[in-house]
């Protein structure tokens, strides 16, 4: 079997399927309610599949510190000023042994109801992804359910000592936790002595209201205070730290749950060496289980890569951040070409992407305002190589994230702090019906043109493995082509040969693009075996004539691309 391109639908289960539209800012879950495992029915995964998907990745299933009273399930409480909203944040771990209570329809049943919500994923013919928060927990860690025989995180540490090869934490002797803000709630003040180091590397016992402060950094072995750059690991089974084989043991037993793969959360500020450790050991028992890094350094890509195993990085330097300048108007289309030189010799480990939970919404204020304005970008996202895509759950129904949600401010983010939900993935929900019926006309085209255009990923051939040519080069400035504007490039395999367009203008535009001798030598086409052509997005037969060192003529809607497919007779 021929492998997919894989196609990604990041979804927050906190989010879909949560039908109480109070969305009270500041809300309690009483008040605003939380979307639950269960709302990923048979028929909610299997709509998600005949969008063109073949992966779903659940964002924050992992149980996370919360304000949301669950003692009476034996759950430990956590103080409300290391809380990040009345939800809490889902990269602030608190148990990497259970799931989200939020998220249970009963509670005492969470495990079993994620353990069902896995076979109803593969059944549907997806597979399925989760985080894998490795840099940092809540401050509060507890677990409640780990398995026998298991420590704690923090349990045996040394805590006279800022630094320990096993210790779990980084420690402040003699100091206690002192954040610049009020830590008291309600005459009840956090205490924390000694102080742990924060998160996001704040090595100091007093985090600002802008640091992780929710959160604290794990060690894995490097003695940062004292500048090590590397952990104290020289390959013997005796120098592994603690931490690793913690961690090695939490991936196993998801792993063994038959989860497909682990998005890794701020793997970078992880050790290269730790991923290089692990990741190999891990696929030992579970070959086929993917990891996917969140690296925002291109320095790092292929040590990461290479060294660390990782089978995928997030393209958000590079191809995220210039397709959203170009939709923005701040970049010319001709700047993609250097994103794709960037990383040629790695591209097909990139994934490429628009929005995510961190990402401000298309549709934002602070984006482009309009979702129509990203579907060149969207295209050239989708189908510029065979390496994956992912789509954050909206986006393809033009979500605005204005909401200020609680925690969360209007800042054109969909929150995931707060108990809320979003009206256009309630619209889809339609209380579990899983339909068009209550989106907007403007919802229904956008999602229409996402699926034809996810659903090319894999139906066409030339997209889901064929070879890659820029026609940027040879289509300089002119009256019939704009490379500050519009951007070209085809793609090939067997009888199928793709040109494809896209326009970032906000006017209609017949373009001229000019095809070069060498891209019919580069892809061995011989242009007269040529027997049709048809506009896929539309499903339109088009001119079937191409000639070598000549011109092909495109009308380009504004803010829109174009994919013209020609046939050749088989050899």
């Amino acid at each position: 079997m021929e492998k997919e391109k894989m196609i990604i639908y990041q979804v927050f289960p906190r989010l879909f399927g949560n039908t109480k539209a109070t969305n009270i800012p500041n809300g309690r879950l009483e008040e605003n309610g939380s979307g639950k495992l269960s709302a990923f029915s048979p028929k909610a995964l299997h709509e998600i599949k005949k969008m063109g998907f073949t992966h779903i990745w659940y964002t924050g299933l992992l149980e996370h510190a919360t304000q949301t009273d669950y003692s009476k399930y034996g759950i430990h409480s956590d103080h409300p000023a290391i809380v990040k909203g009345k939800a809490g944040s889902p990269y602030a771990v608190k148990d990497y042994y259970d799931i989200d209570p939020d998220l249970a329809e009963n509670v005492l049943e969470r495990m079993k109801e994620l353990e069902a919500l896995v076979e109803r994923t593969h059944a549907a013919g997806l597979k399925m992804i989760m985080d894998f928060v490795p840099n940092h927990v809540a401050r509060q860690y507890y677990s409640d359910v780990k398995p026998e025989g298991v420590l704690d995180l923090g349990e045996g540490d040394n805590r006279e000592v800022p630094f320990d090869r096993n210790n779990n934490f980084y420690y402040f002797p003699g100091q206690l936790f002192f954040p610049e803000f009020d830590v008291t709630v309600n005459g009840d003040t956090y205490y924390e002595f000694p102080a742990k180091a924060t998160g996001n590397d704040c090595f100091s016992a007093h985090p600002c209201r802008n640091d992780w402060y929710e959160t604290v950094k794990l060690n894995y072995g490097m003695d940062y205070l004292n500048g090590g750059c590397h952990p104290l690991f020289d390959g013997s089974a005796s120098s592994v730290p603690k931490t690793w084989f913690q961690m090695l043991a939490i991936l196993q037993f998801w792993a063994s749950k038959r989860i497909d793969g682990f998005r890794c959360d701020m793997a970078e500020m992880v050790p290269v060496e730790f991923w290089e450790w692990l990741i190999p050991l891990l696929k030992k028992d579970f070959p086929n289980i993917l990891f996917i890094a969140e690296v925002y350094n291109p320095d790092q890509y292929r040590n990461y890569l290479r060294k660390g195993k990782f089978d995928y990085l997030y393209n958000k330097v590079g191809l995220y951040d210039t397709l959203r300048a170009i939709v923005c108007g701040h970049q010319t289309a001709r700047a993609i070409t250097g994103c794709w030189q960037a990383v040629d010799d790695i591209h097909a480990q990139m994934l490429n992407f628009l929005e995510n939970h961190d990402e401000q919404r298309i549709a934002s204020g602070f984006f482009a305002g309009d979702a129509g304005k990203a579907i060149p970008a969207l295209v050239v996202s989708a189908t510029l190589f065979q390496n994956p895509l992912m789509i954050y759950a909206g986006q393809e129904l033009g979500e605005k994230g204005m909401d200020a949600e609680g925690f969360s401010g209007c800042d054109g983010r969909t929150t995931i702090f707060d108990y809320w939900s979003v009206e256009s993935l309630r619209n889809w929900y339609n209380n579990g019906k899983i339909n068009s019926e209550a989106l907007t006309p403007d919802q229904r085209r956008l999602r229409d043109l996402y699926i034809r255009i996810l659903v090319l990923c894999n139906t066409s051939p030339a997209i889901r493995k064929g070879q890659f040519f820029d026609l940027m080069y040879v289509n300089p400035p002119s009256d019939d082509f704009n490379p500050d504007k519009q951007f070209a490039f085809m793609r090939y395999a067997g009888n199928e040969l793709l040109l494809i367009a896209v326009n970032f203008d906000d006017k209609e535009r017949d373009i001229c693009i000019f095809l070069p001798e060498h891209a019919f030598s580069y892809f061995g086409i011989d242009e007269t075996r040529i027997l049709s052509a048809k506009e896929l997005l539309t499903g339109v037969a088009v001119d079937a004539t191409l000639r070598r060192n000549a011109a092909y003529r495109i009308h380009l809607r504004e803010y829109h691309a174009s994919i013209c497919c020609f046939k050749l007779e088989k050899q």
